[in-house]
């Protein structure tokens, strides 16, 4: 079954362009916020156990049907970090009460 993805493509200065992934969102004090990971075409490459990397950005709204995704400070991606960890915590839990 393939799901559609919701890609995000970014470029550096020097025009090195990284596919990120969004993985979720988060409404958090009045913004919004994306847990992104780097983007991996095959997943069958046998590392399914090693620690993937996680980035934080708000999503800033650009016109009407465009956003851009803005870094956040530290402190606040740890603690957005604990809010997306605990939320998909809870998704879980309430799947297996089900």
């Amino acid at each position: 079954m393939d799901e559609e993805r919701d890609l995000v493509v970014f470029e550096d200065d020097a025009g090195n362009q990284m596919t990120m992934e969004v993985l979720d969102y988060l409404a958090y004090e009045g913004k919004e916020y994306a847990l992104l990971t780097e983007y991996v075409e095959d997943d069958n490459d046998g590392n399914e156990d090693e620690p993937v990397e996680v980035f934080i950005m708000e999503v800033v709204p650009v016109g009407e049907d465009q956003e851009e995704f803005v870094p956040i400070d530290d402190a606040l991606a740890e603690k957005l970090l604990k809010i997306f960890e605990s939320k998909d915590f809870d998704d879980e839990a309430l799947e297996d009460d089900e």
